[in-house]
């Protein structure tokens, strides 16, 4: 018991001790793992102090594997009293730790936005002593943020599961966005890896943020996150947890996080590099689920439950479903186009729009900004396959797309710092 409590007053003193550089350094760093942050769908306006928060008033910059870091994207702190088995700031992790006091969290956001390196704030947090403490901290920093420096940027923050839910309506009345991550996208695998949370205690926020969610309470939604690769999930598995979330809590996003070894423990998987490819393949049917009418069922099943990862969901679709291919585009109704990969709803407006005038041909298309990259090879114009492929066939479209991907997956983007001068 001694050790203990000498170890966290060691732990202490040592972060009364660092410059807010430091912390920063620490802070930012322990954030990277969160890839639930996203800044849209706020309506916030500048009411005479600082900042924007509408649409128009937030920039975007993206890391190497996509993840948005306009927002200056921080824990209050990586102490926590949990052991989740994936997470490097476990209790049991001998790592620096840092607190920021919430003063800190407020000057820091308003000195990098005056700088124009960034353009709201992402806050999410260890947990110290109990949930509620850790959100009362949480709520000080950004009614600071709101109150003494009248910062009216974007917010986006993390709601602790277990919390009481008077503090989830005061923290909900501050920010734009709130989410509450569910970890893994199974109770069982959540029992598994990060025993002292469980799902019940998510649930519960999820539906408080979306009985109280309106223009004065989180008016850009919620979100949640889900680790991608640390259990033995499929992608049937996943998908049918989002789709369940989005239906039963009127979610913004699902989020998936690729897998990242931090830790050693016999649970976790060994070796195993982070499942990147397999996390673009669920963002990408995610969209089609939201946006494109598509049912999990349609892209998955019991004898096929994960993605191949050579293609993305709806060319797979389509060619698991040449009997409805190819689609005459000058008949093709506005559902059918959205079927057709290559291309989404804009295309698919413009072309039901247009053919009301004239009779579409691959020029018309061109000209119309309609990229043929993969849609040419399920389309048909006035009758017609495109003039340079030789044949409709499934062999010779596959190679030709897993081929286009592979050119595409090749670029390599570089992650921005906060510290660069």
């Amino acid at each position: 018991m001694f050790v203990t409590y000498y170890a966290n007053y060691c732990i202490l003193l040592l972060v009364i001790v660092m410059t807010l550089k430091e912390k920063l350094e620490i802070l930012a760093d322990s954030a990277k793992y969160d890839a639930s942050c996203s800044s849209s769908g706020s309506a916030r306006k500048n009411k005479g102090g600082l900042g924007n928060g509408a649409i128009s008033g937030i920039c975007h910059s993206f890391s190497s594997d996509g993840r948005c870091i306009s927002l200056l994207k921080i824990l209050m702190t990586n102490c926590c009293v949990f052991d989740c088995k994936y997470c490097i700031n476990r209790k049991s992790n001998v790592v620096k730790r840092a607190i920021f006091e919430p003063d800190e969290i407020a000057m820091l956001t308003v000195n990098f936005y005056k700088r124009n390196y960034i353009e709201g704030l992402f806050l999410s947090s260890g947990i110290i002593r109990d949930p509620d403490y850790t959100m009362e901290k949480m709520i000080e920093a950004i009614s600071l943020l709101r109150n003494k420096y009248h910062f009216h940027g974007y917010i986006h923050a993390k709601a602790i599961p277990g919390a009481s839910p008077i503090l989830v309506q005061k923290l909900g009345r501050l920010v734009d966005r709130l989410s509450a991550n569910i970890e893994l996208p199974t109770e069982n695998g959540l029992k598994l890896l990060a025993p002292d949370k469980n799902t019940s205690k998510v649930m519960d926020i999820m539906g408080l943020i979306k009985e109280k969610r309106g223009r004065n309470f989180t008016p850009a939604g919620q979100s949640t996150q889900m680790i991608i690769g640390a259990t033995n999930e499929s992608d049937l598995d996943i998908l049918h947890q989002s789709s369940s979330l989005y239906q039963k809590y009127s979610l913004k996003r699902v989020f998936y996080s690729a897998y990242i070894s931090v830790n050693k423990d016999k649970l976790l998987p060994v070796n195993q590099i982070p499942p990147l490819k397999r996390e673009n393949r669920l963002y990408q049917a995610d969209w089609l689920l939201r946006f494109y009418r598509f049912r999990v069922g349609d892209l998955l099943s019991p004898d096929q439950p994960n993605f191949n990862v050579l293609l993305d969901p709806k060319a797979d679709w389509a060619l698991r479903h040449m009997n409805e291919f190819p689609k005459e585009i000058n008949k093709a109704s506005y559902y059918e186009l959205l079927r057709v990969p290559g291309i989404g709803p804009t295309s698919a407006k413009k072309i039901v729009s247009s053919r009301r005038y004239f009779t579409i041909h691959f020029s018309d298309l061109k000209k119309m900004g309609i990229s043929l990259k993969r849609a040419k090879y399920f389309i048909l114009c006035d009758g017609k396959y495109f003039a340079n492929l030789s044949c409709f066939q499934k062999d010779f479209i596959t190679q030709n797309l897993i081929l286009e991907d592979r050119s595409e997956s090749s670029f390599k983007a570089t992650q921005l710092s906060l510290f660069h001068e």
